[in-house]
């Protein structure tokens, strides 16, 4: 299936939404469902993981019923083959747990790549290996206050914060430089396993609005 999102474009398109949805559960078809009921409330760019069974079909799915404007990618990428496996089923981007060697392959495909990496140093090498951004996986560790210090000398790599971000965190790594937070549990709860949507609607819309209102605020203090 032929890719439709450059890495500028995902890029860009982060930037504006603020948010990544993560899908992790153990049913592909519910994983698909909750992906696309999270897109139907402004979560424009969403991720299967690849240990949900049944991923593939799922990214299918979710690629043939996305609104327009939203675009499905594949999380816990490792490999060169899961790579070529996540395009094949239409995967418009690709995310990983760490510094993984399908961190260049995706570069080579022209596939749009969100690098997990942790340490200054494993961001520094994911961008040299092609990453479009940096996942800063598990953000939890540190906190905002460390996605700042890893960024004060990397000014220039876009970060995304992942792992233990809710709704209550969300802004701090905002405030701190993340171009967006990438939620998981706190978006989707149990509903990749077979839960209720209407709690994911819901939270889901609770993170677009927060996301818009952080915007509106640093706009009025620019405007200043």
């Amino acid at each position: 299936m032929v890719n439709t999102l450059s890495p500028e474009t995902l890029l860009s398109g982060i930037k504006e939404v603020r948010v990544v949805g993560i899908v992790r559960g153990s049913d592909g078809r519910a994983a698909a469902k909750a992906a696309v009921a999270a897109m139907e409330e402004g979560f424009r760019f969403v991720e299967i993981a690849l240990t949900t069974p049944g991923a593939l079909d799922a990214i299918r799915e979710v690629r043939s019923a996305a609104p327009a404007g939203c675009f499905v990618g594949a999380g816990t990428v490792l490999t060169a083959q899961d790579v070529l496996d996540v395009a094949e089923a239409g995967a418009q981007f690709t995310v990983t747990p760490a510094l993984a060697e399908s961190i260049g392959e995706s570069a080579r495909q022209g596939i749009p790549v969100l690098a997990g990496a942790l340490t200054p140093s494993e961001a520094y090498e994911a961008m040299n290996r092609g990453a479009t951004a940096v996942k800063l996986f598990p953000a939890s560790i540190g906190g905002p206050g460390y996605l700042k210090a890893v960024r004060d000398p990397f000014p220039e790599i876009p970060f995304i914060a992942v792992g233990g971000v809710g709704l209550g965190e969300a802004t701090g790594y905002w405030e701190a430089g993340a171009i967006a937070v990438g939620v998981g549990g706190p978006l989707f709860g149990d509903a990749a396993s077979g839960g209720d949507l209407g709690p994911v609607r819901e939270r889901a819309r609770g993170f677009v609005s927060l996301a818009a209102d952080f915007d509106r605020r640093m706009a009025v203090t620019g405007a200043r």
